[in-house]
C-alpha cells in the first residue's frame, strides 16, 4: 500500500441510506447506495427499527455492487472505514458489524469516523485537497453545524449548531404542512421555483444582537409557517404553496449563509465548504455563492449526490486518516449516537 494512495472501502449507515464507497487516495472509484426512504414515507419520518432492518438486507449486495463498480477485489482493499456516529444507534451498529467483519476477514486496519467530518472530507474527491484552515457549514436532516477545520485528520472545532430543529427536519415538517411528500427538501425546492421568496416575511431565528452568533434555530420558523397556513385555511382562503415554500426556503438560506460568512470573517478563514443533504438545495447553493463572492471567500460545494449520506464520504475520510498516519480504531469500537464533532475518529 502507498500511504498517500490507499484503497479504502467506506460504510455509511447512520440513518436510512446504506452507502458503500470505494476510494483510492482522493479518487472516487465507486459509490453504491441503497435507500429505505420509501419504507419511511408513510410515517412522515425515519423509523429507526425499519432503517436498521433495511441496512441488514441491503449491506452485502451493496458491498458487492461497490467492489464490482470499482473494478477491484476485496483482497485489494488496504483499509476499511465506517461511520461510528453520530446517528441512529441501531443503524450504526449494522454498519459497524459489517465493517469489522470485512476488516477482520481481510486483515486490514479499521477506522471509525465521525459522520459530520466525513461530510467535509467528501469535497476532496471533487475539488482536491482541502485548504486548512477551512470553515464548514453542514446542513442535513439531523444537523445544522458550523465547524472550524484546522486539520481534518485530527482537529475539528464546533463554532455553532442547531439548538432545536435542524434545517432538514424543518424542511420535512413544513412539507407535511403544505401537503408535499417526504422527504421535504426536494419538493419544497421544486415548489419554490414557481413562488415569490418575499411573499411572506417569515422570522429569522437567533439573528438578534444578543443571540449566539453561530447557533441556529428553525423551530420558530417551522411554527410560524404552520400558523400562517392554518390561518389561511380557517379563513377559507387558498394556500399559495409555491409562495410559502419560497419564503420558507429563503428564510433558511438567509440565516445559514449569513452566519457562515460571518464566521469566516470573524476567524480570518477564506474557504467555506458547504455539505450535508440540505446543501443540495438550489437556493442555499446560489445564495452561498453570491455572498461568498461578495466577501472574497472561496466556496466549495460537492455535487448534490455527494452532499447526501453516502459511503464515498466515509471512504474519503478513511483515506485521509491512513495518509496522515492516524492510528486505526480498536477492535471493540462502538457506536456513539451523539459522537461530538471534536472526535474525528473514536
Amino acid at each position: 500500500m502507498t500511504p498517500s494512495e490507499p484503497l479504502v472501502v467506506g460504510f455509511e449507515t447512520s440513518c436510512d441510506e446504506t452507502g458503500v464507497g470505494v476510494v483510492r487516495g482522493r479518487t472516487l472509484l465507486a459509490d453504491a447506495l441503497a435507500t429505505s426512504v420509501a419504507e419511511h414515507e408513510r410515517f412522515g419520518g425515519v423509523v429507526p427499527e425499519i432503517a436498521s432492518r433495511a441496512h441488514l438486507e441491503a449491506m452485502v449486495p451493496t458491498v458487492h455492487r461497490a467492489l464490482a463498480e470499482a473494478g477491484v477485489a476485496a483482497s485489494d482493499v488496504d483499509a476499511v472505514a465506517v461511520t461510528a456516529g453520530p446517528g441512529l444507534t441501531g443503524a450504526l451498529l449494522v454498519g459497524l458489524a459489517a465493517a469489522k467483519a470485512y476488516a477482520l476477514a481481510l486483515d486490514v486496519p479499521l477506522y471509525g469516523v465521525n459522520h459530520l467530518a466525513a461530510h467535509v472530507a467528501v469535497d476532496e474527491l471533487q475539488h482536491g485537497e482541502l485548504a486548512e484552515p477551512s470553515l464548514a457549514l453542514l446542513v442535513s436532516g439531523g444537523h445544522s453545524s458550523l465547524l472550524l477545520v484546522p486539520d481534518l485528520s485530527r482537529e475539528v472545532t464546533s463554532l455553532g449548531r442547531t439548538v432545536d430543529d435542524a434545517a432538514g427536519e424543518a424542511f420535512d415538517k413544513v412539507a407535511r404542512v403544505l401537503g408535499l411528500p417526504f422527504p421535504g427538501g426536494p419538493p419544497i425546492d421544486r415548489a419554490a421555483r414557481e413562488g415569490d421568496p418575499a411573499a411572506v416575511d417569515f422570522p429569522r431565528g437567533l439573528t438578534g444582537p444578543r443571540d449566539a452568533p453561530y447557533d441556529f434555530s428553525f423551530s420558530g420558523l417551522k411554527t410560524a409557517v404552520a400558523r400562517w397556513v392554518e390561518a389561511r385555511q380557517r379563513a377559507g382562503e387558498p394556500v399559495p404553496v409555491a409562495d410559502v415554500a419560497a419564503s420558507f426556503q429563503e428564510a433558511v438560506a438567509d440565516v445559514l449563509t449569513a452566519k457562515a460568512v460571518r464566521a469566516c470573517r470573524d476567524h480570518g478563514v477564506d474557504h467555506l465548504v458547504l455539505g450535508g443533504g440540505v446543501a443540495a438545495n438550489s437556493r442555499l447553493r446560489a445564495l452561498a455563492e453570491e455572498r461568498c463572492a461578495a466577501a472574497g471567500i472561496v466556496l466549495r460545494v460537492p455535487s448534490p449526490r455527494l452532499c447526501t449520506d453516502n459511503g464515498a464520504m466515509v471512504a474519503a475520510l478513511g483515506s485521509r486518516l491512513v495518509a496522515a498516519g492516524v492510528e486505526p480504531s480498536a477492535p471493540d469500537l462502538g457506536a456513539d449516537s451523539s459522537l461530538p464533532i471534536e472526535v474525528v475518529t473514536p
